[in-house]
């Protein structure tokens, strides 16, 4: 069953869980997607590796995602409004601070094939103090557990590596040269590319080096089916109708709608109506590592 939801009322109703030391709560989390909103605040040292991407949205505030590309730490300024779409194999770190709040979209990791990293780094450099590998169910239960381990390791207390860093090999490198975008306001973006939006019904905000589709959706109808993966609409402007194995759910500004898997989907929007849609499907990962296999 498709699953609506008025994104303000449900931030105002679980206000308390944003503030430490939860800082999350869980919009969508039982299926192939993983919609979660954040709040702060939440500086952390630790890094966070997978072969998954995320899709940052600023709802309230300013954040830093700190991350390793190239051999070098690079910070990546989220402003409130902005969108930013981080790609998989890059370690990073979300800074939150007070009184911010920002959803992040990621996926359900493939079984017994994909595995997270907690990766912790000597002081200000990129050789690596202690890390932990484990298969991801619900990243915001199992990253407690290991953030104590670590600071309960003889590595944190000395600061050097020792035999407890690693336990098992790395199931994948970082990836030594994707750079990540700039990210930029969704609000600017739609004015800008309005008159496609209205003339072609649809515009990819990101290219098809990446995993994501995360699409803008115009006035029109549009029709859309994947076996495999969910698929996450939030309406931006004006209203949109989606028809969902028979049932009609209307969708207003600020409101979304998580379709399951595998259901045939029909969406319409008046003139005005502006959808962002966003897909994860993990057989779209080769197309975003194709360059680390030439």
């Amino acid at each position: 069953m498709a699953t609506k939801t008025t994104t303000a009322q449900w931030i105002d109703a679980n206000k308390a869980s944003f503030l430490p030391p939860v800082c999350n709560k869980m919009l969508h989390g039982d299926g192939q997607l993983k919609v979660f909103y954040v709040g702060g605040p939440n500086v952390r040292k630790d890094f966070h590796l997978e072969e998954g991407e995320e899709v940052f949205y600023q709802r309230q505030g300013d954040i830093n995602v700190v991350t390793l590309q190239n051999g070098e730490f690079k910070d990546i300024k989220i402003k409130e409004g902005e969108i930013f779409l981080l790609p998989g194999k890059i370690p990073h770190s979300p800074q939150r601070y007070q009184d911010t709040t920002g959803m992040v979209i990621e996926r359900e990791r493939v079984k017994d094939q994909e595995y997270d990293c907690l990766r912790y780094y000597v002081g200000e450099t990129t050789n690596i103090l202690w890390e932990r590998w484990f298969y991801c169910v619900d990243l915001g239960s199992q990253l407690g557990p290991v953030i104590k381990d670590f600071f309960d390791s003889e590595e944190h207390r000395t600061n050097q590596p020792g035999l407890g860093s690693f336990m098992c090999p790395a199931y994948f490198e970082p990836d030594p040269v994707r750079q990540t975008e700039e990210p930029f306001s969704l609000q600017q973006w739609i004015t800008k590319h309005r008159s496609e939006l209205d003339s072609e019904g649809s515009k990819r905000l990101f290219d098809l080096t990446y995993q994501t589709d995360v699409l803008a959706l115009g006035e029109g109808k549009l029709k859309a089916h994947n076996p495999r993966a969910e698929t996450f609409l939030w309406q931006i402007e004006g209203s949109c109708e989606v028809e969902v194995a028979g049932e009609l759910h209307t969708l207003e500004a600020d409101s979304t709608l998580l379709v399951p898997a595998d259901a045939v989907f029909t969406s319409s929007r008046p003139e005005g109506g502006v959808t962002i849609s966003v897909t994860m499907d993990p057989l779209t990962k080769s197309r975003a590592f194709g360059h680390l296999n030439q």
